[in-house]
């Protein structure tokens, strides 16, 4: 557990127990509706799984205020890379209840992955967000660099 001081609001940085499926799956779901996404339910069942599973590919964190209300998450994976030695953090989702933006949630769900992939030896942390995600991009812009790179995608 990580005790965030930097914040406006109290909140803690924990990692997901079992007992935390249904908040998570409402939040996956309220992130879903951010990003105008339809995935079948068994996607967000199977990311749970996944992520909770010890030897799971999918890691996380969870944010939870002073009530233990889970207001924010984030998850990420690690993958090699034939750029360096050391692998990369993809920190794959990041989403906070709209009532908490601006208050150091988001913030301090990227600093927890920071923190772990520093940890496991990463050499990079990354991820990706929507150009209309204008308020997440203020905070990007302070926490990371912007690349120049242009994402492709090909659906099979």
């Amino acid at each position: 557990m990580i005790a965030v001081e930097d914040t406006d609001m109290s909140i803690k940085i924990q990692n997901f127990t079992a007992a935390d499926r249904d908040d998570w799956l409402a939040l996956w779901e309220a992130y879903l509706v951010f990003y105008k996404a339809t995935l079948p339910p068994e996607v967000g069942h199977q990311t749970w799984d996944r992520m909770i599973d010890p030897d799971g590919d999918i890691l996380g964190f969870k944010a939870v205020d002073q009530d233990n209300k889970m207001v924010g998450m984030v998850t990420y994976l690690y993958h090699g890379t034939t750029w360096s030695a050391e692998p990369r953090c993809y920190l794959h989702d990041l989403f906070t209840l709209p009532e908490t933006r601006g208050k150091g949630v988001g913030r301090a769900l990227i600093n927890a992955v920071y923190d772990a992939a520093r940890a496991d030896g990463a050499g990079a942390v990354y991820w990706l967000t929507q150009e209309f995600n204008y308020q997440g991009r203020i905070l990007y812009d302070k926490v990371a660099d912007r690349t120049p790179f242009i994402k492709y995608s090909h659906t099979l």
